[in-house]
């Protein structure tokens, strides 16, 4: 019988492989938990963000003009 294959993915941080396997990589997807800290960083200091769809001109106290 034939050993499955370790499922890999590339490490949003760093790029390197990184084992999807709840045992032994519980920082997965990121490769280390090097990687995870500096990722939830970048979202601390909103350099990574969700844009805003909001139209910049939009006032939600305004009367629609419909």
């Amino acid at each position: 019988m034939t050993a499955k294959p370790e499922k890999t993915v590339k490490c949003p941080t760093c790029g390197k492989p990184a084992a999807w396997d709840k045992e032994k990589n519980p920082a997965r997807p990121f490769c280390s938990e090097r990687c995870r800290l500096i990722d939830l960083g970048a979202w601390a200091d909103e350099s990574h963000r969700i844009p805003d769809a909001t139209p910049p001109d939009f006032d939600p106290g305004e009367p629609s003009s419909h």
